[in-house]
């Protein structure tokens, strides 16, 4: 099986060796070169952060009270993972954003703007701290 965790960044092909539907247009990708803190761990921290959401959601869906010990228990793993994976990703799409911004301002604005939903989800998971283990 290949290895897809890192691979040495390339040089860039002449435009000449770039098949001629894609001469003359910016690039599809920009390399990354710095991994984020968490990026060996990151799928198992969202593994774990889904499952402790599944379970808290289908409890209070269930009629479990939202101060239950179930609901507090999976929201005082989940909420922390939650928010750490999502600083992980919000640090990802920063530098994503910063590597495009010389080659493709449009892209790296866009990607600027994916920064808004990351941090939504860092204010709602904190919320969800403060609201249910006082509970």
């Amino acid at each position: 099986m290949p290895i897809l965790d890192r691979q040495p960044v390339r040089e860039t092909r002449p435009i000449s060796a770039l098949p001629p539907s894609l001469q003359g247009l910016p690039p599809r990708s920009v390399p990354e070169t710095r991994p984020t803190p968490l990026q060996p761990y990151y799928v198992y921290l969202s593994v774990v952060a889904f499952f402790c959401g599944l379970v808290a959601i289908t409890a209070l869906e269930l009629g479990a009270p939202i101060g239950s010990p179930l609901v507090k228990l999976c929201v005082l793993i989940g909420a922390p993972m939650l928010i750490l994976t999502t600083l992980d990703a919000a640090l990802r799409i920063w530098r994503s954003a910063w590597a495009w911004m010389p080659v493709d301002r449009g892209r790296g604005l866009f990607r600027l703007a994916w920064l808004v939903p990351a941090l939504v989800l860092i204010v709602l998971a904190g919320g969800a701290l403060v609201v249910v283990l006082p509970a």
